[in-house]
């Protein structure tokens, strides 16, 4: 992974079209960035997701409100992502307290820490794009994910 960002301006011309490959290019691309930093940490990119809800939530989860918000960003299988609850409890990064779980210090430790790393390289990937493009990217992808996610509900129900 090389820790210099690219400076080639893009190709003059009309900019290319979104579509559902180049979205899912940069998904992967940014989750492969990810994903070697999570390693160097020990943690799954599920498992980065599943802490990340614990951490960041106003009020104190319970695993099925874990699950739900897990499913909710990943599509994933409730039992899947109760294996992954079950995996951050095993490496003390989540605590039961009562019907909740919690996040630990080391759960709360081990995020700050990928975030650490994870900022410059974010700002690597996102540095020098122009405010409007980001907001009509923007718009642009959260009216794919909300179709997206009414063609999955309607697949699933």
């Amino acid at each position: 992974m090389s820790t210099t960002a690219s400076t080639t301006a893009p190709a003059p011309g009309p900019a290319p079209a979104a579509t559902a490959r180049a979205l899912g290019l940069a998904h992967y691309a940014a989750r492969g960035v990810l994903e070697i930093v999570l390693a160097r940490h020990g943690a799954t990119f599920p498992q980065q997701i599943a802490l990340r809800a614990a951490v960041t939530a106003e009020t104190p989860q319970t695993p099925d409100d874990l699950v739900a918000q897990v499913r909710g960003s990943l599509k994933a299988d409730p039992a899947g992502i109760r294996a992954v609850l079950d995996e951050l409890r095993a490496k003390a990064l989540l605590v039961d307290d009562g019907e909740h779980l919690r996040p630990t210090d080391a759960g709360r430790a081990l995020l700050a820490a990928v975030t650490a790393e994870t900022a410059p390289i974010s700002a690597r990937i996102w540095g020098g794009i122009p405010a409007e493009d980001l907001a009509a990217a923007g718009r642009v992808l959260a009216l794919v994910t909300e179709r997206a996610d009414a063609e999955l509900a309607a697949l699933t129900a």
